[in-house]
């Protein structure tokens, strides 16, 4: 299990948790619109404080599993992962992000 896994399991399963990060979101003083920074400076020193440190690259790598995982349910990512109900992301398909796809000559 990776620590960006082992975070979020914990951060399931812990309220404490999940009001200790919601109230440092709230504190943030940048926007919340640029996910990559907000984690940055809320999600993870949290995380290296519980001894659990990984990176934003960790973490999109861990959302890009899970949302490939939703979008596909019937495809098993790996037997030993538990089914989940409702994916909730930090970075994908929240606040501002560039598609340099978009910007592409054709």
């Amino acid at each position: 299990m990776t620590n960006v896994e082992a975070f979020f399991e914990r951060y399931d399963a812990d309220e404490a948790l999940r009001r200790r990060v919601a109230e440092a979101e709230a504190a943030y003083p940048g926007s919340l619109e640029i996910r990559e920074s907000l984690v940055e400076a809320v999600l993870l020193p949290i995380a290296e404080e519980l001894g659990l440190p990984f990176t934003v690259k960790d973490l999109r790598g861990y959302e890009l599993k899970k949302k490939l995982k939703n979008a596909k349910p019937d495809v098993p990512i790996g037997e030993d992962e538990p089914e989940e109900e409702q994916a909730s992301y930090w970075l994908l398909d929240r606040g501002w992000e560039i598609n340099e796809d978009h910007y592409k000559l054709k």
